[in-house]
């Protein structure tokens, strides 16, 4: 249902639409914290909506998650990803309407089309946000970003320029519980685009067969300390049905992707059991579990910093419990 505000232009919600045609789970936890934000600056939430069909779940979704208007943009060239269809849908739209605020998930795809839209819309970007707050003196976003390998949060403002832009790491705020009844308003869009400007071509999409570690339940994450042997604790996590976690040096030596890294220069995770081994627990890497349910640390060192966030404390070479647990859910298998 449209918002009468009292704020300088509402508060928008990139929504990203995944391969498989659902909405991303970023999306939906950006509308969640788009709703507190919005109270605080009695306007409204609207999310964006690209695609060429099937969109009528998602702008259901949408709304029953937070949003009280869907801009709904379709066409065949928006039938997959391009930061050349997007840029230009978007840029129109943020032109027309001028939103106060436009928050976009630091996904690939969002991370991409929002370095092109402040390019295009001639306004200010903070980058792979783990803070969302508003100034209560200037009603204006305070974006805050980890600074020094995590170890302060950088509080940043765009004073000036419209729309104040930021890309937000996925799994650091929370989804709100869906309202199924809850009432908002569609708006189609308007769409005109030509195959000419269009400058990339999708030839070809690979899906990888892997668990979302801001999403997964489970969650075992590894450290240099176990890096030798990483097959091993993927084995693991196969058989606790987990997703496989790591700190930061294991991404930098390309023995995880960066979608798996851990903290605050990576990604924050909320399992309900988190398995940490061969991690010393620094401060840049505890970051991105505070939220996790039950820890379960193994390291060497009595007086690792891990043990402060743990649930159950192991001290011992991570390499020996190993293999008698992997026995032990073998057998129970």
């Amino acid at each position: 249902m449209a918002h009468e505000s009292s704020c300088d232009g509402d508060l928008w919600v990139y929504l990203e639409r995944t391969p498989q045609g659902t909405l991303a789970p970023v999306s939906l936890e950006l509308l969640g914290r788009g709703r507190e934000l919005a109270a605080e600056l009695d306007c409204g939430v609207a999310g964006v909506l690209l695609g060429c069909d099937k969109l009528e779940p998602l702008t259901k979704q949408a709304i029953a998650g937070g949003a009280d208007t869907v801009f709904v943009a379709t066409h065949e060239l928006l039938a997959e990803y391009s930061t050349d269809a997007w840029t230009m849908v978007l840029d129109n739209l943020l032109g027309e309407h001028r939103p106060a605020i436009l928050l976009i998930g630091a996904t690939f795809n969002g991370r991409d089309l929002a370095g092109r839209l402040a390019v295009r819309t001639h306004t200010g970007l903070t980058a792979d946000v783990v803070r969302l707050e508003i100034d209560p003196k200037t009603k204006l976003l305070l974006s805050g970003v980890p600074g020094f390998g995590g170890s302060i949060i950088a509080m940043i403002l765009c004073p000036e320029h419209r729309p104040q832009m930021a890309t937000v790491r996925p799994g650091i705020f929370s989804a709100r519980d869906p309202e199924p009844r809850r009432k908002g308003d569609i708006v189609p869009v308007q769409v005109e685009l030509l195959p000419d400007k269009i400058h990339t071509t999708l030839r070809q999409r690979e899906l990888q067969e892997t668990i979302d570690i801001t999403t997964a339940d489970r969650v075992v994450a590894t450290g240099v300390g176990v890096a030798g042997r990483f097959a091993q604790w993927q084995e693991l996590a196969e058989q606790l049905g987990a997703a496989v976690g790591a700190t930061r040096p294991l991404a930098d030596e390309g023995i995880v992707d960066r979608a798996q890294q851990i903290g605050s220069t990576g990604v924050s995770i909320k399992p309900e059991l988190l398995i940490c081994a061969g991690i010393s627990g620094a401060a840049h890497f505890t970051a991105g579990i505070a939220d996790a349910g039950t820890v379960v640390a193994i390291n060497t060192d009595p007086d690792a910093p891990i043990f402060e966030h743990a649930d159950y404390c192991l001290v011992g070479d991570a390499d020996e419990i190993l293999p008698p647990l992997l026995a032990a859910l073998t057998e129970d298998a």
